[in-house]
């Protein structure tokens, strides 16, 4: 899988957001993937990370995979989460997400996974999203930090 690039201002991959997860992500053609941990700071119940904050992240990697499946910055228009255990801070995890169905580039339907490093399934997540509008799409582009890998370079608007 190849390296992608973060933003500068996303609450999960903004390397210029302090109070964001600041996570790496990684593509192929197929599907996108990122390992990480989560600070303390991201839970909910003591000793347990927020579901809101698995949300975003399954969001994320979502929206990462039609990227590098389809070229296409999206909006989620439906996310449905299945938490199956707790998550615990500061534990390595695995977040995948890859494209169920393309309807034309107008519609995308997803499915993300949320494990552990020993391959335990933690929260699985199904989603809808919307492509971006082409002017919001510059907007969305010109956020991006260095060089564009070429797994992205199919983007409606060329960064």
């Amino acid at each position: 899988m190849q390296r992608l690039p973060n933003t500068r201002s996303c609450f999960v991959c903004g390397v210029e957001n302090p109070l964001g997860l600041q996570l790496g992500f990684h593509g192929d053609p197929t599907a996108a993937e990122t390992r990480f941990s989560l600070r303390p700071e991201f839970a909910g119940f003591r000793d347990t990370v927020h579901g809101g904050v698995i949300a975003t992240v399954l969001d994320e990697v979502m929206v990462w995979a039609i990227g590098v499946t389809a070229g296409k910055f999206v909006y989620c228009a439906e996310l449905t989460v299945r938490y199956v255990r707790p998550t615990r801070p500061q534990t390595e995890l695995v977040a995948r997400g890859e494209v169920v169905e393309n309807r034309r580039g107008k519609l995308f339907t997803t499915r993300g996974e949320l494990r552990d490093t020993a391959g335990q399934l933690l929260a699985e997540a199904t989603g809808k999203y919307l492509p971006v509008p082409g002017a919001v799409s510059a907007e969305v582009a010109a956020d991006f930090v260095g060089e564009i890998p070429e797994v992205l370079q199919r983007f409606t608007v060329k960064v």
